[in-house]
């Protein structure tokens, strides 16, 4: 092959290795990004590893049911107001020790505690502790008959997505996170919860004390 021939080809071969090497750089972009991506976040369990108290994330979401707000005591008649709009945010509930519990009709796990929540906010209710429950990719008629059907009397907030659950590092359902007043999570069990686990974690709740983050029952993976 003449010298002049070489000489032409070469331009054309460093074009290909190059593009080459973008397609393999793109390629490894997109599979970092699609691992970080779907890592869930652990800042609230690595910070209560440490016993370290961690804020709780935000959210502003549409009233599902008041639940029997309006006949129990001041914690009752203020989240009552605080729904008149027909939304309620976890900022309107601050200096109220909450227990956050993330739900779906479709989730089998949840039936399994629903009547283990209700039994736990019928003895807190009254020490001025709010259990909140978080229904999310649902349909509305179903998680209103779901309330129905547990007997729930405690409130419920919706969202049709699962952002605020990402939000607080769940990936599946039931999640249950325990809120002191101030607005900091301090307790988190994965899965079904027993009466144990929802007593200390309304313990926890009260005191404002960490603990760690307990593995109920069974567990459903959020799609």
């Amino acid at each position: 092959m003449s010298d002049e021939a070489s000489g032409r080809d070469e331009p054309r071969w460093h074009f290909g290795r190059w593009i080459g090497v973008a397609a393999a750089a793109a390629f490894i972009a997109l599979l970092a990004y699609g691992l970080v991506k779907q890592a869930p976040n652990t800042t609230i369990d690595d910070a209560l590893a440490q016993q370290q108290p961690v804020a709780a994330p935000g959210f502003e979401l549409e009233v599902l049911d008041e639940g029997d707000l309006a006949v129990t005591t001041a914690l009752g008649r203020r989240v009552s107001a605080a729904t008149t709009d027909g939304r309620l945010s976890l900022a309107e509930l601050r200096g109220t020790p909450v227990v956050l519990n993330f739900w779906a009709s479709w989730c089998v796990p949840c039936r399994i505690e629903a009547p283990v929540l209700e039994q736990g906010w019928r003895a807190a209710r009254e020490q001025g502790v709010l259990f909140l429950g978080l229904n999310l990719q649902d349909v509305r008629e179903d998680a209103r008959e779901f309330i129905e059907r547990f007997k729930s009397t405690f409130p419920h907030v919706r969202e049709p997505d699962k952002r605020t659950l990402q939000s607080y590092g769940g990936t599946g359902l039931p999640e249950t996170y325990f809120i002191r007043a101030d607005g900091r999570v301090v307790g988190h069990v994965i899965g079904a919860i027993s009466s144990a686990q929802l007593a200390q974690g309304v313990a926890a709740a009260k005191s404002g004390r960490p603990i760690a983050t307990g593995i109920g029952g069974a567990r459903q993976e959020a799609p």
